[in-house]
């Protein structure tokens, strides 16, 4: 394939079926992410309560988290999660977003929330928030989608913290 050949991307709602490709996608994700963020064992903690089977099914169904997979020329590249903040609300949560790093900086990301966007508007939502650690470069890639600072939060995860900002934007 040449350099200007377009490439095929896809991004489709994940089903249960997906669970494996998701933890695949996470493996290869989540490390080279928070690497130079929170420790070797912060990471490996959080993983495990995040993504097991067990896990990301309860996510899936009890908690109501809809997952889309991203594909470039059919094979999965990332990831995203997000649900409703509150029942009845209009505002939505973005959980997750992934892109492997190998497809990093090819505006994958920004399809991906594009998508993400799409879907809580569809729902009725207008306001999508999520929480980004305060140390993480991607700060700035969420504020040149639109998302602004709403507020701090540092949340406890085990014997952990997460030291977060809480972004949000206005879906018009």
């Amino acid at each position: 394939m040449s350099a200007s050949s377009p490439v095929a991307v896809a991004v489709q709602p994940a089903t249960l079926a997906d669970i494996p490709t998701i933890i695949t996608l996470a493996e290869a994700t989540w490390e080279p992410t928070y690497r130079f963020i929170l420790s070797k064992e912060q990471i490996d903690y959080m993983y495990r309560v995040i993504y097991t089977p067990a896990s990301l099914h309860r996510q899936m169904t009890d908690d109501q988290h809809s997952f889309l997979l991203l594909l470039v020329e059919g094979h999965p590249a990332g990831y995203a999660s997000f649900s409703p903040l509150l029942t009845g609300e209009d505002l939505y949560k973005l959980h997750k977003i992934y892109v492997l790093p190998s497809h990093q900086g090819q505006g994958l990301g920004q399809r991906l929330v594009e998508e993400v966007e799409n879907a809580v508007r569809a729902a009725g939502g207008h306001t999508l928030e999520l929480n980004v650690n305060r140390y993480n470069p991607a700060v700035s890639f969420y504020e040149r989608l639109g998302y602004q600072r709403h507020s701090e939060d540092d949340i406890p995860i085990g014997p952990y913290w997460m030291n977060d900002f809480i972004l949000r934007k206005e879906l018009a």
